[in-house]
């Protein structure tokens, strides 16, 4: 049925809307298999055990951007603007990643250790930090967003999932402990690493005709230090919250944190999936017409932003039954976290979708400044919130960062000034642009 609906389209329409499809369908196996292992896992170990799973893996993923290095977008941006020069774009982004990957680890363990946390922690931390050896594998994904092809991508992202959700029911069905559960996340990543490999080999060819070169390794960093920067103030001020509940109260409370901050991901699915076909399209328009270009571009924050409203409204009304019915009575405290935390998804498709424009108009520099004020906000506000009104007022926090990081800093920063009018018309008006989803993928 699929293939008689897509014979019907112009081979660009065709290659847009199967691109859409696939990376639904990898979000939507991805997140329910994710889920569902992870409802179990959480049953299993109870609030106590999974908070301090889950305050691991927020500590290890501040250290995640130091491998990162931003260049994820810039990384795309240029590979689907200079293809002739994959091989070297590809070769110099994944050797530099490799370096700071091996940083990231040591400074991981070495932070851990001197901030006097148990044996039992540094050691769950050592054997999770492992995973960011895979991150410079994300290179493939990049090559393979930056052609609209997400089929790879998702094959590669379905079977980590399905193959890591076995691992997981095993080691229930062992009884297992903590320590086992923390390294199966970690080799979920090994997994989907492996993944691209295959399919980039398969597809494209080995990865031993990347190339490095100093010129292209200088220049992606150059391009990415500011995202660099910024993206640190991301990771903290998306992350810090778990860290500091954990210090600040107990691990139980990290736990129903964790809970409710896992539909988010659910949540925020659609419009993730949104921003990241829509904009190689509009990379493409923005050279041929600059016009249709701007249109599109208010368009698609209209489209982000209420994709993300309508989606919050929903699980808000039905978060008592999502929490009872999934993870049990035992994590009922989580229902009020998630009906506040729930509006953060808002604020994250405003950001994402800024995010993705400043990159493509090379005006990533500025973008900084909001984040790192998005972060001292985060921090003090957490250190207030959290002793009056505990995890509750984490998740207000939570979203007030969010709102100006991705928003009302906007209004603050000249050159993003025009970005702030356009959210604002989204906001108001954006549900009116639902309706043009269909011509922004067929690149009208």
């Amino acid at each position: 049925m699929l293939s008689k609906v897509l014979s019907k389209l112009s081979p660009n329409k065709q290659k847009a809307l199967r691109n859409v499809l696939w990376a639904m369908l990898g979000k939507v196996v991805t997140m329910l298999g994710a889920l569902f292992v992870g409802i179990l896992v959480a049953r299993y170990l109870g609030p106590s055990q999974y908070g301090l799973m889950n305050y691991v893996i927020s500590f290890v993923t501040l250290f995640s951007v130091l491998a990162t290095l931003g260049l994820d977008n810039i990384v795309i941006r240029e590979l689907a603007a200079n293809p002739e020069q994959n091989n070297e774009i590809m070769g110099s982004s994944f050797l530099a990643r490799l370096c700071l990957s091996g940083l990231a680890y040591v400074f991981s363990i070495s932070i851990a250790f001197f901030s006097h946390a148990d044996s039992n922690t540094i050691i769950v931390i050592a054997i999770y930090s492992l995973y960011l050896f895979t991150i410079p594998f994300n290179t493939i994904r990049n090559y393979f967003t930056s052609i609209v092809k997400n089929e790879y991508v998702v094959k590669s992202e379905i079977s980590r999932t399905l193959i890591g959700a076995v691992i997981k029911i095993v080691l229930l069905w062992m009884k297992a402990p903590l320590i086992y559960f923390i390294a199966a996340t970690a080799f979920d990543f090994y997994l989907v690493a492996g993944g691209y490999i295959i399919s980039y080999k398969k597809i494209v060819g080995s990865i031993r005709t990347w190339r490095y070169s100093k010129k292209t390794m200088v220049y992606l960093c150059k391009e990415s230090f500011p995202l660099a920067l910024s993206a640190s103030a991301i990771i903290i001020y998306q992350k810090i919250d778990q860290v500091m509940i954990k210090n600040m109260l107990n691990d139980s409370s990290v736990g129903y944190f964790a809970t409710a901050a896992i539909f988010l991901g659910v949540i925020s699915f659609l419009p993730d999936v949104i921003s990241q076909t829509i904009t190689p399209i509009l990379v493409k328009m923005k050279k041929e017409n600059e016009t249709q270009y701007n249109l599109n571009t208010q368009k698609f924050f209209g489209i982000t932003v209420w994709c993300a409203i309508l989606m919050a409204l929903v699980t808000c009304s039905i978060s008592y039954w999502v929490i009872r019915y999934t993870y049990g009575l035992k994590y009922i405290a989580a229902v009020p976290v998630l009906q506040v935390l729930v509006w953060k998804t808002v604020g994250g498709a405003l950001s994402s979708s800024s995010g993705h424009i400043i990159i493509l108009e090379h005006l990533q520099k500025y973008a900084f400044f909001r984040n790192i004020i998005g972060t001292v906000i985060c921090v003090i506000l957490n250190f207030i919130f959290i002793p009056k009104w505990g995890i509750i007022g984490s998740a207000w926090v939570a979203v007030i960062t969010m709102m100006f990081t991705g928003f009302l800093s906007h209004f603050f920063i000249p050159p993003y000034r025009k970005y702030f009018k356009m959210q604002v018309k989204a906001l108001l008006f954006g549900w009116k642009e639902l309706f043009e989803l269909k011509n922004m993928m067929k690149g009208k």
